[in-house]
């Protein structure tokens, strides 16, 4: 399963200087003046996951491996795209075709500037409050022009879905009352009808906070926190703090050299680590494990499941295939050595298809012809 995260936000708030360091290299054009991106850049990054590193460990030992078997962590991909301007909903600035691209990703980005540089051209923006409202009008607008062509495409139909229209018309209310629809009282038939319409503002959205190196250390990042989620009306739990010129310092660093200058700022978690674990924890996302000689692997799944399901995400085959599922937790896995280990001392066991896969399951499938 992929994860697409996409960076929004006005013009020169960071987008593109996160996205550049994301990928430890400058695939993005990070430039001081608009539309320095016109076409989404794309990057696939590794999902950071210390599990791995020791299921490697342990699998070069018991197998007796003169080297460490191939470690292939879950990605994220991540969609870097141009800076909207109020009026993007009517094209300003590219607006539409930028919008378009927003509505491909699973989760939204949204950088607010939190800093203040005389040398960055505010293009647009104003404060962290109105940029953030701005973004989120426009989403609304084109919302609202995309319930109106549904409206037209229901009305020309052969045959005509009433309650389909009801729920257009309350998806209409609420954007025009400024509110996001919740459609958690629906049928799930009306739930998967408001699903395709693929609205922007029912898109799990986390506000990323970019903050001046002078304000990212973790005595002030608390603080930050609570000062802009008061400010914008939104729950604590939707933002995250970064400096996006310190994920670009970090990016050029050794791992250990990365260590050591976040320790420096009390923390031990890099900008992207947080926002990888932000993404998944939104989407209700998981990741079961594989170890053996071939590769050491992680596998991205939605939380509940099941074991025939999760099987399917390594080769669609196994699906029809599958028989039963050898499970391990990581912690037994690694506290008994291994898979050998773990089969002695009882804690690997047989799980049918209905098994709902655990985060950090340590599985091997086992699938017939």
């Amino acid at each position: 399963m992929n994860l697409s995260v996409g960076i929004v936000g006005l013009p020169n708030v960071g987008k593109s200087t996160l996205f550049n360091a994301l990928l430890k290299k400058q695939q993005a054009l990070a430039a001081n003046y608009p539309f320095a991106t016109i076409e989404p850049n794309i990057g696939v990054v590794p999902v950071p996951d210390e599990r791995l590193v020791r299921l490697a460990e342990i699998t070069k030992e018991e197998e007796g491996m003169a080297n460490f078997p191939p470690i292939k962590p879950a990605t994220v991909e991540f969609v870097d795209i141009a800076g909207l301007l109020k009026g993007a909903s009517e094209g300003a600035g590219l607006g539409n075709k930028f919008l378009s691209h927003i509505r491909e990703v699973a989760i939204i980005a949204h950088v607010v500037r939190a800093f203040e540089d005389s040398n960055v051209v505010r293009e647009g923006s104003v404060d962290p409050k109105s940029d953030y409202e701005t973004i989120r009008t426009e989403f609304a607008l084109s919302d609202l022009q995309s319930i109106k062509n549904s409206k037209v495409k229901i009305q020309k139909s052969k045959v005509q879905v009433k309650s389909q229209n009801e729920t257009i018309e309350s998806v209409e209310k609420a954007l025009n009352e400024g509110k996001p629809f919740d459609s958690s009282n629906l049928t799930k038939e009306h739930q998967d009808f408001v699903r395709e319409l693929n609205l922007l503002t029912s898109k799990p959205e986390i506000i990323v906070l970019n903050a001046s190196e002078a304000d990212y250390n973790s005595k002030k990042i608390e603080a930050t926190l609570y000062q802009w989620s008061s400010l914008l009306d939104q729950d604590k739990d939707k933002f995250i703090v970064i400096s996006a010129k310190i994920e670009e310092e970090l990016a050029v660093l050794s791992l250990e050299e990365q260590k050591q200058y976040l320790a420096e700022l009390g923390t031990e978690e890099s900008g992207l680590e947080r926002l990888i674990k932000k993404a998944y924890f939104e989407l209700g996302l998981i990741s079961f494990l594989t170890a053996g000689e071939k590769e050491v692997r992680a596998w991205t799944i939605r939380k509940e499941t099941n074991a025939q399901q999760a099987a399917g995400e390594i080769h669609t085959d196994f699906i029809r295939n599958f028989i039963k599922a050898e499970v391990v937790s990581y912690d037994d896995f690694i506290s008994n050595g291994g898979w050998k280990g773990s089969l002695t001392s009882g804690k690997a066991r047989l799980e049918g298809r209905d098994y709902i896969v655990q985060d950090g399951d340590v599985i091997e499938f086992k699938i017939g012809r």
